[in-house]
């Protein structure tokens, strides 16, 4: 079921007649940046895309080095945005730019799985298409379980994405680039399947963004004025549908630049990685135990699930009343043992001891303060992300 493309052929070019002329203006500059101005990572001007390496798990590593080099030297993300459980899944990755994590999930979800990849800048399609046979021979496939469309991330409609086809959602530091953050959620609702995933990192502000700063092209384009405020991300999210952002990483931004300090005054920026799930109607949400069975790939003694709970294989986890609905009505629910949470039980060592954490500036303040150790979840570091 999972094999067949989540798309009609057509391609469109249209962001519709809604867009503002504001708007239009932004794509056509980030077209212009990403297309024509970049040509590999080492042309950002800012860190807030880039950062150093961190350790990795294997699986996914040996993914990234079948990638091509001509690919992956056109990655400008701001996290790795690798969940687990990918076996068979459908895919989508919004905003996929030259490729690299489609062809690096492409591998991991295997041959009965599907990747597709959208992005509005034709130089990066091309790219991303050229080397679609050299990957397919490389990971052993007979056909391809990969391919890339031409488009824009606010109206997937346009390059006829269906209701309810994917299983997962990634996007990599592209939702800052969108003028429309409510559209880009609003149609990642609608192509999600009940209990399927939005797993994602890009950058957020600690304040809203000015209109003047909205307008500084360069600092659109290296992923900075057009950051939304994290708050208005779980409340947009929710209006639309989705559950409550999890956070699960987040690392503050540093910009050397003296003379974009002094253009960003107050505004602080943090790269951080949020899932969201739909729940399918009616779900009803009951506190209870959760036991992790342990073997999935690359988190096989343990699950780092956010940023507030951790899950090791046989122990007894209290969760709060959704979590325990994601994890039921999810692609997880056959990774765990559920039970109801009773008075006087077993208690949990992973029993969370302070509120659950969603602003990601506290986060990363936090990270800074206590060392922490290597999490599959993202490779954010202190600069940004890799």
């Amino acid at each position: 079921m999972y094999n067949q493309n989540i798309h009609g052929s057509t391609m469109n070019d249209s962001v519709g007649s809604s867009c503002c002329a504001q708007g239009l203006q932004t794509y056509k500059d980030v077209k212009e940046y990403y297309g024509k101005y970049l040509k590999s990572s080492k042309d950002l001007k800012t860190n807030a895309c880039v950062a150093p390496s961190r350790p990795l798990p294997k699986h996914i590593r040996d993914a990234l080095k079948d990638v091509h080099e001509d690919v992956s030297s056109r990655y400008y993300g701001c996290g790795l945005v690798v969940p687990e459980c990918l076996e068979n899944c459908s895919i989508l990755d919004l905003g996929s730019g030259s490729g690299r994590d489609c062809y690096m999930l492409s591998k991991l979800v295997g041959q009965k799985g599907h990747v597709t990849g959208i992005d509005m800048t034709d130089e990066q399609v091309e790219v991303s298409k050229k080397y679609i046979d050299y990957h397919m021979k490389k990971f052993g496939f007979q056909q391809a379980n990969v391919d890339f469309v031409q488009g824009y991330i606010e109206n997937l409609h346009s390059v006829q994405i269906k209701d309810k086809s994917c299983d997962i959602i990634i996007s990599n530091c592209v939702i800052n680039l969108s003028p429309d953050k409510r559209a880009v959620l609003r149609e990642a609702y609608r192509v999600l399947k009940d209990g399927g995933e939005m797993y994602f990192s890009d950058v957020y502000s600690n304040k809203p963004v000015s209109e003047e700063l909205k307008k500084n092209r360069l600092l659109w384009g290296e992923c900075l004025s057009g950051a939304l405020y994290w708050k208005d991300l779980l409340q947009i999210s929710e209006e639309i549908g989705f559950s409550r952002p999890r956070l699960v990483t987040s690392s503050l931004i540093t910009v050397d630049n003296q003379e974009l300090q002094e253009i960003l005054s107050d505004y602080s920026f943090v790269s951080a990685t949020y899932r969201l799930f739909r729940l399918p109607q009616g779900t009803v949400n009951e506190n209870c135990q959760v036991i992790y069975n342990g073997g999935i790939t690359g988190c096989e003694e343990e699950l780092q699930f956010d940023a507030n709970f951790t899950f090791r294989e046989g122990e007894i986890v209290v969760v709060d009343e959704e979590l325990g609905a994601i994890l039921k009505n999810s692609r997880l629910a056959d990774e765990f043992l559920f039970r109801p949470s009773e008075k006087g039980g077993p208690s949990s060592k992973c029993q969370p001891k302070k509120e659950v954490i969603s602003d990601p500036f506290q986060l990363a303040q936090e990270a800074r303060n206590q060392p922490q150790s290597p999490s599959s979840g993202s490779c954010c570091g202190p600069k940004g992300c890799c």
